[in-house]
């Protein structure tokens, strides 16, 4: 039997989808060693294996893992670490909310899974890609092809450091190539005067507070960013 051309067409099999993918591909190296580092910090934490995977499968945020991961070993109060978590991934309701011009329209169930999917450098490219709020057969399509690599790019190293943290040893220096993966993705995102001026405010603030207990230097940095920006 034919298709039926009046059928919808599967979001995969647009061309939007392939180019929010291939757009994706620039960064896809940087977010696997970020990944792949955060898989092998969450191993040698003393995290039970299922509640790593569970962790990196339900917030999917690196940043909020790497920030949690000592005050969980630390036995910090629990607020301490929701807290640092939400102070951390505080970027997203930014990012939400330019999004909402773009999907405010759709129905809200769709916009959850989409919020899920949601990530950092997808928003800086797909605000290259439409600087203004196209039909949403064009942007729903491109929106899922960037996530969709961007998902598989993350998890998958993620787990591969999950599994083999405990053989991989120290001296390979997969922690300092995290720590320049994961700065090559924060330059990139740095575009403008206000930027650059947060994130150097940001910087001066975490080091200026590193003595502070339970890496409360991360809010104090994230705090003054906040305020200068």
């Amino acid at each position: 039997m034919p298709d039926n051309p009046s059928a919808p067409r599967p979001v995969w099999r647009d061309p939007e989808f392939a180019r929010g993918a291939r757009d994706m591909t620039s960064t896809a190296l940087g977010i696997a060693a970020w990944g792949l580092l955060t898989g092998i910090a969450m191993a040698k934490s003393g995290l039970a294996l299922p509640l790593a995977v569970l962790m990196s499968l339900i917030v999917f945020a690196g940043s909020a893992q790497l920030a949690a991961l000592p005050l969980l070993a630390g036995g910090a109060p629990l607020w301490v670490i929701w807290a640092t978590a939400l102070c951390v991934n505080l970027r997203f309701v930014i990012f939400s909310a330019g999004w909402r011009r773009y999907f405010g329209g759709l129905p809200r169930g769709q916009r959850v899974r989409m919020s899920y999917f949601a990530a950092d450098l997808n928003y800086v490219l797909f605000l290259r890609r439409f600087p203004e709020p196209p039909p949403v057969a064009r942007s729903v399509p491109y929106f899922w092809g960037g996530v969709a690599l961007n998902w598989i790019a993350w998890q998958v190293p993620s787990m591969a450091g999950l599994l083999l943290g405990e053989r991989i040893p120290p001296e390979w220096g997969l922690g300092f190539a995290g720590t320049l993966a994961l700065l090559a993705l924060t330059y990139s995102l740095l575009t403008d005067r206000a930027t650059w001026i947060a994130a150097g405010v940001a910087g001066a603030a975490a080091v200026a507070a590193y003595a502070l207990p339970l890496k409360l230097n991360i809010l104090v940095a994230i705090a003054a960013a906040v305020a200068i920006g």
